[in-house]
């Protein structure tokens, strides 16, 4: 038994990687300091066995499964997961709701797209990684948090008001395509009457929402 399969109780965010062609092994490396469940679709398995990243789960159609059956004793314990129409997102995220796991962080998949998750937010903690940037979803109405001096992307859909607070000042942002506001370092408040997200660059040294 390898040391990545010690210990596994779903504590920590699982990693289902969608695209890596925008993120480097680097880049990924902090979101497998805890040993997570590692989840990865087809198009992306021969580049993440060369980062020397131990898999989980292959989400494959089954003609990739007969090709590449080795992977099974390779990567063991590794197990497939057919996926005959290509929607890596979905299949990954409904073995991971049923296996109990309660975050997920996904990399590789289109911020523009993050609000037809929402129904899945009620089910399972979802993190997109979007190239150089990271989202969350803020589904209270108020939300803290401290930021370094940055760049914050606010995604919610056209016309959405987002007042965002800090200690001197109070500004309300009308969002619109890829709105971005600049960051002093300090405690931010933001308050919305609907759902939206807050993309962070990664590298910025945040901590987790």
């Amino acid at each position: 038994m390898s040391s990545h399969h010690f210990v596994k109780e779903q504590q920590e965010p699982a990693l289902l990687l969608l695209d890596t062609a925008q993120l480097s092994y680097e880049q990924i490396a902090p979101l497998l300091e805890w040993v997570p469940t590692v989840l990865v679709a087809e198009p992306m398995v021969e580049r993440v066995l060369s980062w020397g990243i131990k898999i989980d789960v292959i989400l494959a159609t089954r003609e990739y499964q007969k090709a590449h059956f080795n992977l099974l004793e390779e990567q063991y314990p590794l197990r497939f997961l057919t996926c005959p129409s290509g929607d890596y997102l979905q299949e990954g995220l409904q073995y991971l709701i049923a296996t109990k796991h309660t975050a997920v962080n996904i990399i590789g998949y289109d911020h523009r797209h993050v609000f037809a998750l929402e129904a899945t937010l009620d089910l399972i903690n979802v993190v997109i990684f979007d190239g150089p940037i990271r989202y969350f979803p803020v589904r209270e109405k108020t939300f803290k948090k401290w930021f370094p001096q940055s760049s914050i992307q606010l995604h919610a859909p056209d016309e959405t008001l987002i007042e965002m607070k800090t200690d001197t000042d109070s500004q309300f942002i009308k969002v619109t395509h890829a709105t971005f506001v600049e960051a002093e370092e300090g405690t931010i408040t933001f308050q919305a009457m609907q759902p939206f997200w807050i993309g962070e660059m990664i590298g910025d040294g945040n901590s987790q929402p």
